[in-house]
């Protein structure tokens, strides 16, 4: 770790002051290009509103005009900037958001920011400052263990073609700056104890043209092979766990929601399976308008399982999304988890998903029933292809690996699904599973998604409620709605 006592090295001192010095001297023609280029810094904003939920804290550094900072809507908005005559303009557009002149990577800059901050935003500065890591380190002064470093910069492969249009005079020219390439950042980072939690790129076609800029870059650009070619790479990181150990709890109390419908011979074998968890934790049944015995089945293992700490909830609604929401908000616990009552994923498991999550493994811990082989007819070979088929776009579109999307174990904090229950007019109310709901959710807050291996069983009593086909379709419709959302922007 670099010393918050270090001084910076003369050279980059040097290089700091070049640039404070190049932006005041530039500071109206710098002005005038951003006019000039208001589709590329409209793009920019779209995409930053897709990846940051209003009402937040949010840290811009190298904050310029203050524009992307305001298009977040943050709570409580900070920018800092080598330039005071960028900081004064940024203050008379911007009177609701504060700002302030300094280096960033000074500790003592960071002081008068008032951290910490849930966001810190980074977009097109990097290249610009005396010692990128020191930034990094510099930056756990104002984070917790929610931040959430979000980075836009010009990736190495535009060089030539930057450099092309500033000798032409189509692009404002830049003070001497250093192309880091996206692997870089990438180790710099994790050297600073901040771990990856995406990346994505962005704009193919940095000119307006109307139709042709849409098309390319709100579309092809985002393909596959096609987004190589992007003029922007994006970084999205958390501190890592060992930075706020004191305040993560090695066993947190957990609520595990148990959906049923029809489900009447699963569930005397299933309390009887129900792993011990740590104290407080509590199983909610939600019954959903069983044909069978499945009601009367959960209330007879409540009065024989007086030890066991069982729950009954009567749903009103339709569905397993609904019958989740429901449990959800009747919880207690400060994990809150899904099992279906099938155990096609075994009650024994359930410990392993929640130590991932205490242990600051992930954030989001899945399931994925597509790693071993499965028993007997647990899954017909159809229903196997279709999962492979959403697993790889899910994942694409989520841009974390998310290998199996529709087994039902799910294990999150509670007050990141409260997050999630409050931005969810973003998506709106549209999942039936419940499973979707929570992926793009977590994915909207950028929450680490982590799957976890488990062993897939065969069914033993009844009939599933999957229609392969109608709900083949639902999933199809469900994943264009999906990509609008986070991917096509």
């Amino acid at each position: 770790m670099v010393s918050e006592q270090q001084e910076l090295s003369p050279l980059a001192r040097a290089a700091r002051d070049e640039v404070r010095a190049f932006y005041e001297t530039h500071h109206t023609q710098i002005a005038r290009s951003r006019e000039a280029r208001s589709y590329y810094y409209d793009y920019l904003g779209r995409v930053l509103k897709a990846r940051i939920a209003p009402g937040q804290r949010v840290l811009e550094i190298g904050c310029g005009s203050g524009d992307l900072l305001a298009s977040v809507s943050p709570s409580f908005g900070v920018g800092i900037d080598l330039s005071p005559k960028a900081v004064s303009a940024a203050r008379a557009r911007h009177p609701e958001l504060h700002f302030f002149e300094g280096d960033a990577c000074e500790t003592a800059t960071l002081a008068q920011a008032r951290g910490p901050f849930d966001v810190i935003l980074i977009v097109n500065t990097i290249t610009f400052l005396g010692d990128v890591r020191r930034l990094f380190d510099a930056l756990h002064h104002v984070s917790h263990s929610k931040t959430r470093i979000i980075i836009y910069n010009y990736s190495r492969l535009w060089q030539p073609v930057l450099r092309l249009a500033e000798v032409l005079g189509l692009k404002q020219a830049q003070p001497p700056e250093s192309w880091i390439p996206q692997e870089e950042v990438r180790t710099m980072l994790h050297l600073s104890d901040w771990d990856m939690v995406r990346e994505d790129r962005q704009i193919v076609f940095p000119i307006y043209i109307p139709l042709l800029s849409a098309l390319l870059n709100r579309w092809i650009g985002h393909l596959p092979l096609f987004d190589e070619f992007s003029l922007m790479f994006g970084i999205i990181a958390r501190p890592r766990l060992m930075r706020h150990a004191g305040s993560m709890k090695s066993e947190p109390s957990v609520s595990v929601v148990i959906p049923c419908r029809n489900e009447e011979g699963h569930i005397a074998p299933m309390v009887a399976r129900l792993p011990t968890l740590p104290p407080n934790s509590e199983y909610i049944f939600v019954e959903g308008g069983s044909k069978d015995g499945t009601e009367a089945a959960i209330h007879l293992a409540i009065a024989n399982n007086p030890d066991k700490p069982l729950r009954f909830l009567k749903q009103t609604g339709k569905g397993k999304g609904d019958a989740v929401r429901l449990g959800f908000g009747a919880a207690r616990g400060e994990v809150l988890a899904i099992l279906d009552s099938d155990m096609g994923v075994a009650p024994e498991d359930l410990p392993s998903f929640v130590s991932v999550l205490a242990r600051g493994q992930a954030e989001f811990v899945n399931g994925s029933r597509l790693v071993y082989p499965m028993a007997g007819k647990a899954m017909r070979f159809l229903n196997l292809l279709a999962n492979k088929f959403f697993a790889a776009l899910f994942s694409w579109i989520l841009g974390q690996n998310c290998r199996d999307t529709l087994c039902g174990t799910k294990v999150l904090y509670r007050s990141d699904y409260e997050r999630i229950a409050a931005n969810r007019a973003y998506f709106g109310d549209f999942d039936p599973f419940g499973d979707f709901d929570l992926l793009f959710g977590a994915s909207r807050l950028n929450l680490h998604i982590a799957d976890l291996a488990v062993r897939y069983h065969e069914r033993e009593y009844g009939e599933t409620n999957i229609n392969r086909f109608a709900h083949g379709l639902l999933l199809l419709r469900m994943s264009a709605f999906a990509s609008r959302k986070l991917k096509f922007l």
